[in-house]
C-alpha cells in the first residue's frame, strides 16, 4: 500500500469560491492544496467522459499535479438531466425553476454526483476519478444557507431538510462531495484506490 502521496501540494482548478470553501472544510489539512483558476473548455457528455477531458486540459495548461470537479444534478424522470449541465439549467431557471421542471411527473427523485479528477502532471498519464452520490428528492426551494441548487435538493436521509436548511458541518458530512473527497483522501493518505464506477 501506497502511503501518503501529497509529498507536493495539489493545484485545484476552480474559480468557485464556495466549492473551494467547502472542499477545505471537508479535507481539512489532510490533503495540501492550492486553487488556481484555469480557463477550461466546457465538456459534453457522460459525467466521467466530461471529468477526464478537463483534467487531461487542466494538466496539459499547469505541468503540474491538479485536481478538477464537475457536479451533476440527475433526474431520474428525465432520464438523468440536466446531469451535468445543471451549471447552466441553474443559471437561466434557478433553484425555482429546477423545481417546476418536475411538476408533471410523480417521480421527484434525483441523483447529486460529484466526481474529482486527478492528474499527476505528466504528459499522456492516466486520469483518477473519486466520485461520491448522494439520492434525494427535488423540491420547492427552501433554506437561506447554501449556494447553487442546494435550497431544492432534499438528502433521503430522514431528516427532511434541504441542503441548504442544513448546518455546514451536517452537509459535509453526507452531501455527494463530501463522499467523493472521502475516496479522495484515502487514496493520497492511505493509499487506497478508489472503487470502480457503479453507474
Amino acid at each position: 500500500m501506497i502511503r501518503n502521496r501529497m509529498a507536493q501540494k495539489l493545484f485545484f482548478v476552480t474559480g468557485n469560491e464556495n466549492k473551494l470553501r467547502e472542499v477545505i472544510q471537508i479535507l481539512g489539512n489532510s490533503v495540501k492544496l492550492e486553487r488556481i483558476d484555469v480557463d477550461l473548455p466546457e465538456y459534453q457528455g457522460e459525467p466521467d467522459n466530461v471529468s477526464i477531458a478537463k483534467c487531461k486540459a487542466a494538466a496539459e495548461s499547469l505541468k503540474q499535479p491538479c485536481l478538477v470537479e464537475d457536479t451533476c444534478l440527475c433526474f431520474n424522470a428525465l432520464g438523468g438531466l440536466p446531469g451535468p449541465y445543471i451549471k447552466w439549467f441553474l443559471a437561466q431557471i434557478g433553484p425555482e425553476g429546477l423545481h417546476r421542471m418536475l411538476q408533471g411527473f410523480d417521480d421527484k427523485s434525483a441523483v447529486a454526483l460529484c466526481t474529482f479528477a486527478y492528474s499527476p502532471g505528466d504528459a499522456g498519464a492516466p486520469v483518477t476519478l473519486f466520485r461520491g452520490r448522494t439520492r434525494g428528492l427535488i423540491v420547492e426551494p427552501r433554506g437561506g444557507s447554501g449556494f447553487g441548487w442546494d435550497s431544492c435538493f432534499e438528502p433521503e436521509d430522514g431528516r427532511a431538510q434541504t441542503y441548504a436548511e442544513m448546518s455546514a458541518a451536517t452537509k459535509n458530512s453526507l452531501s455527494h462531495r463530501a463522499r467523493a473527497l472521502e475516496e479522495l483522501r484515502r487514496y493520497f493518505v492511505d493509499g487506497t484506490p478508489p472503487p470502480p464506477s457503479s453507474s
